[in-house]
């Protein structure tokens, strides 16, 4: 695994890791999202990693520095993620289609408690993730519709900032606090399809409605 460096909060620096550190908090996430976070210990860490925790306590302070690790290398490796599916030079529609398969296919690995964990439990590292979703996605949807509307896909007029920060409210809601209930019903890859097509279908101009009907139906 080549290093991903996490993104440094400047009101906080991180202290800097090597090789082993990086695959540590790459571990420890992968641990994290499938089993919570409260209720994994350091204790548990360290044994499902095969290290002593005095070699865990070599690259991190505590639990809520893992923690704090942990979210600012997912951000990193989610802008990484983000910018080669936009390197590949899909159009607007497919491109928003194929970021939003992606980010629900990370959101799936998630355990139903993370949310609520780290905004009780780890704030700074709640905020980390806030500030990336808040941010980095808000841009990221935004910057696609201004290339739909160049590429006449999209309607000319949208209010792009307000209709960028709705689809992030809209998604966050969808992935966190309905998903219990709505995936008793519906699959994630059901959500994260009907969300697309709602918020397609709201700015696409005639071009981009007729290549969405084009995808649904192949879909």
């Amino acid at each position: 695994m080549s290093a991903v460096q996490p993104q440094q909060d400047h009101a906080q620096p991180l202290s800097p890791l090597d090789e082993r550190g990086f695959r540590l908090v790459e571990e420890a996430g992968r641990i994290f999202w499938e089993k919570g976070i409260r209720s994994v210990t350091m204790d548990d860490i360290s044994r499902e990693l095969g290290i002593s925790k005095k070699t865990l306590y070599l690259h991190v302070k505590d639990k809520n520095d893992l923690v704090t690790k942990v979210l600012s290398f997912t951000s990193c490796r989610f802008h990484q993620h983000i910018a080669a599916i936009v390197a590949q030079g899909h159009n607007a529609i497919d491109e928003m289609y194929a970021i939003a398969q992606y980010i629900a296919m990370e959101s799936a690995r998630f355990h139903p408690s993370l949310y609520f964990d780290l905004a009780k439990y780890h704030p700074e590292a709640c905020r980390i993730m806030e500030k990336g979703k808040q941010v980095e996605v808000v841009d990221m949807v935004a910057a696609n519709m201004k290339k739909g509307i160049r590429e006449g896909l999209y309607r000319e007029g949208i209010n792009v900032p307000l209709i960028a920060k709705l689809y992030v409210v809209r998604f966050d809601q969808a992935m966190s606090m309905e998903v219990g209930r709505l995936t008793d019903k519906w699959s994630l890859a059901d959500l994260n399809w009907e969300l697309f097509r709602y918020h397609i279908r709201g700015i696409a101009s005639k071009k981009g409605l007729d290549h969405l009907e084009k995808k649904v139906t192949k879909a």
